[in-house]
């Protein structure tokens, strides 16, 4: 079910300038963005996030590009998600990881496994360049509820050994939005990254919230293949509001 939304009519918006698309070949993107401040942050962002805004900081943005509408927001409907053999079996392999819960506060610890992963994953990409101040004012400058998700790999005693993945997480009204995660590229059979997300729809499902947030689903890109294998998903549809996934 969609909701009639309405944009908050203070809210200024600006367009970046075109810059190469990181998901399609030869294609450029541009945003549309505005920024987040003061108590009405939470609600705004809320709005917004209904319309297919994702945050980065203090700001929401939205893809604009000219002639080009393939990044579409993407949500898990919890109910009735369908854990498939595969699902289930990632389960079972991380069922010795413990979650920690925490504030949106950047650790040294988070920060090297952050480095580690684009490093890996994201060669070349621009937040390869990212210092421990950019990645402390990623987790921290948050004008909204967020929280910090990070899986321990444990040993015998109550406390973890050592990180292996994180998620940086906005809690909405309606349920978790993955603002950005993170995990140890090594530990390739673990499937974190896709484990993450069952986590979240685990979390979800228990709190009585409908959705699960992944940011952009990307049609013809193999970096976002992986989310539509999380069924049922709805993408946002500009005009025609959230939509079913074939």
């Amino acid at each position: 079910m969609t909701r009639n939304v309405q944009i908050p009519e203070m809210a200024q918006f600006y367009l970046t300038a075109p810059a190469p698309c990181p998901y399609l070949e030869g294609k450029e993107e541009r945003k549309l963005f505005t920024h987040l401040s003061g108590r009405r942050a939470q609600g705004v962002h809320q709005v917004l996030a209904d319309t297919g805004f994702r945050r980065s900081q203090n700001l929401v943005y939205r893809p604009n590009c000219e002639g080009c509408q393939a990044c579409k927001s993407a949500r898990i409907c919890v109910e009735g998600f369908r854990f498939s053999r595969r699902h289930v079996r990632l389960e079972k392999i991380n069922r010795d990881l413990m979650v920690r819960v925490l504030p949106p506060i950047a650790s040294k610890e988070q920060y090297r496994l952050f480095s580690r992963y684009l490093a890996a994953r994201h060669e070349g990409g621009g937040m390869t360049q990212m210092s421990w101040d950019d990645y402390q004012d990623m987790v921290e400058d948050t004008p909204v509820s967020s929280s910090m998700v990070e899986y321990w790999l444990g040993d015998d005693s109550d406390t973890g050994d050592r990180l292996v993945a994180a998620a940086l997480v906005d809690n909405m009204a309606d349920g978790f939005s993955l603002v950005y995660s993170f995990f140890d590229p090594d530990m390739k059979r673990r499937g974190l990254g896709n484990f993450m997300i069952l986590d979240h729809v685990r979390r979800a499902a228990r709190m009585g919230f409908p959705f699960v947030y992944l940011g952009y689903w990307v049609e013809n890109s193999p970096k976002m293949d992986y989310k539509a294998g999380f069924r049922p998903l709805q993408i946002q549809s500009g005009r025609h509001g959230w939509q079913y996934l074939d």
